[in-house]
């Protein structure tokens, strides 16, 4: 891992069509700002919302990771999301013209792609890291959501779906 954030140099522009839609969606990877995060921007709607890319607005966790604010909502954002993790981008916009991003090939690979192909650069930030010092445990029956945190010496995810 780097100590300073990452974002992309250029503009980058996938087409595909929804898993869950069926919708032909124009998804635009664009450079963010110093500390803007990841944020999802809907573009085929008036006043173009923008919805970060926070789990304070996941809103659906069936068949994919919705998520919602004010009334507008952006679908299946796992794939795009890893591959933006994956390569260790901090801050970047993600533009749709549709309510769903684009399944492409089923997979992270074409995201990941596109994202080297815009290049990704360094940014005059460091990097903010949170480490566990000790295990945790959360819970929430109302969205049927456990989770449990364990120190360790790397970044290492392990997802159960049941």
């Amino acid at each position: 891992m780097t100590d300073k954030q990452h974002t992309i140099s250029k503009r980058h522009t996938l087409k595909g069509v929804g898993l869950h839609t069926g919708v032909q969606v124009e998804l635009t990877f664009c450079p963010a700002e110093i500390n803007a995060g990841i944020t999802f921007k809907r573009v085929d709607i008036e006043g173009q919302p923008v919805i970060p890319a926070d789990v304070d607005f996941v809103s659906e966790t069936a068949r994919g990771t919705t998520l919602l604010k004010d009334g507008v909502q952006v679908s299946t954002v796992e794939h795009a999301l890893a591959a933006a993790a994956g390569l260790q981008i901090d801050n970047l916009v993600i533009e749709l013209n549709g309510p769903e991003v684009p399944i492409l090939d089923g997979s992270a690979k074409l995201f990941i792609e596109g994202l080297i192909e815009a290049g990704i650069v360094e940014q005059d930030a460091a990097r903010e890291y949170y480490e566990l010092k000790t295990n945790f445990f959360f819970n929430d029956p109302s969205r049927d959501v456990e989770i449990i945190g364990v120190p360790g010496d790397s970044y290492r995810v392990k997802v159960m779906i049941d």
